[in-house]
């Protein structure tokens, strides 16, 4: 892993290098229940480890808690370079539907959950998740930051980030505490964080796009396909060397249970795309 290509947090001492890795597909189908192999999860969380991944994206809702007793498993305890981010404000219902959980008691007690599970004293990043599917876009969220704001000051909290958020939340929510992050949907064809991009580069926090290959449903481009064919790459990993390409402050998290997918991703922080390859890209998410 080319270990130049690092990003400090603001306001922290906290340098990731900017290919993590994202534990979501490490939980059954569904994000719900566990995987059919556990032993091939743990397997994924420790050869990104071993190749030089110090960011790992998770939360206590993906299973619920069973991706986070896995990274416990595969992982604890944690080697001191590595950050573990994670995220509260949704839960898991039965039937595996997703639900908000913002108010008070719901955040703490994700918070002590996310704490057992991982084996720790402290989270080093705490992303509270708002917007939808899990509620509606917009609306004030100082309510439930301020929640996690407290957990910070007590000391159970290092540092604090926003997931599936606009502008306007993300400069409400500094004012109650930094934000060193935001994990919002956004990739190649899905362009519409843009601008909060740039405002974000600018104050130096840290922009994390989910599902940057396309989710659940991978990215389909008769362009993507072109390119990769040409320089003897994969449609995704021109995808993420676009991503990084993008802009410095993004940092990726791509998922997957599969040791040989994990080394392909990786191989993408080494691809320069030039700039014909780059502006053909760019019109895909303006189509």
């Amino acid at each position: 892993m080319n270990k130049a290509q690092a990003f400090t947090l603001p306001g922290t001492s906290i340098s990731l290098n900017r290919m993590g890795y994202g534990a979501m597909q490490l939980s059954g189908p569904h994000v719900f229940g566990p995987p059919k192999d556990r032993h091939a999860a743990v397997a994924v969380l420790r050869e990104a480890v071993d190749s030089g991944v110090n960011h790992i994206d998770t939360s206590d809702f993906y299973g619920p808690y069973v991706t986070n007793q896995i990274i416990k498993q595969a992982l604890h305890s944690y080697p001191d370079h590595l950050t573990i981010v994670t995220k509260v404000g949704a839960l898991r219902g039965p039937d595996g539907s997703w639900y908000a959980a913002l108010g008070k008691q719901e955040l703490i007690d994700a918070v002590h959950s996310n704490l057992l599970n991982l084996g720790v004293e402290t989270l080093d990043v705490v992303n509270l998740r708002v917007g939808p599917p899990v509620t509606e876009e917009g609306g004030s969220i100082a309510e439930p930051f301020s929640v996690l704001a407290d957990l910070k000051r007590q000391g159970l909290i290092r540092h604090l980030g926003l997931s599936t958020v606009n502008q306007t939340q993300v400069d409400e929510c500094e004012k109650i505490s930094p934000v060193v992050c935001v994990q919002n949907l956004y990739n190649v064809a899905l362009r519409n964080d843009d601008a909060l991009i740039e405002n974000l580069a600018k104050r130096g926090i840290a922009y994390v796009p989910y599902f940057p290959l396309g989710g659940f449903t991978p990215l389909q481009s008769s362009t993507l396909n072109t390119i990769a064919a040409s320089i003897g790459r994969t449609p995704m990993q021109v995808a993420l060397a676009w991503l990084l390409q993008r802009s410095p402050n993004i940092l990726l998290i791509p998922g997957t249970s599969s040791v040989q997918h994990l080394r392909e991703n990786l191989k993408a922080e080494e691809l320069k795309l030039n700039s014909e390859m780059i502006a053909e890209l760019d019109l895909i998410g303006a189509k």
